[in-house]
């Protein structure tokens, strides 16, 4: 089955196929299928960044959103650098998994920018 790829410049999976290219409805983004194919196949497994640079276990990271602890009144802030990830394929999408001073977390590469 093929999954049309999120947008390469937004990192939104809010995608749809116009004749032979994609199109991000929520950035105006369009680019042709082919390089889609070709970039998905160089990534296949790799957990990128906001910025698209490819993660490693025991990078160092830093949030590049406020994110609302879910089920706490706790907020990571924005800037904050967070040390030794450890990558996981999470099933909800939560692909890195880290300590910090609130306690340990498992975050979405989309949030985070290589440090």
């Amino acid at each position: 089955m093929h999954s049309i790829p999120a947008c390469p410049v937004c990192s939104i999976e809010n995608t749809y196929q116009d004749g032979d290219n994609y199109i991000c409805p929520d950035c105006g983004h369009e680019w042709p299928m082919q390089e889609a194919a070709s970039e998905q196949a160089a990534t296949d497994g790799m957990i990128l960044d906001a910025n698209g640079n490819p993660l490693a276990d025991g990078d160092a990271v830093i949030l590049i959103k406020d994110l609302k602890v879910k089920g706490s009144s706790t907020v990571l802030k924005k800037g904050t650098k967070v040390k030794s990830i450890r990558l996981g394929h999470g099933s909800d999408g939560h692909e890195v998994d880290c300590k910090m001073e609130g306690g340990s977390f498992m975050l979405k590469a989309i949030f985070l920018k290589k440090a």
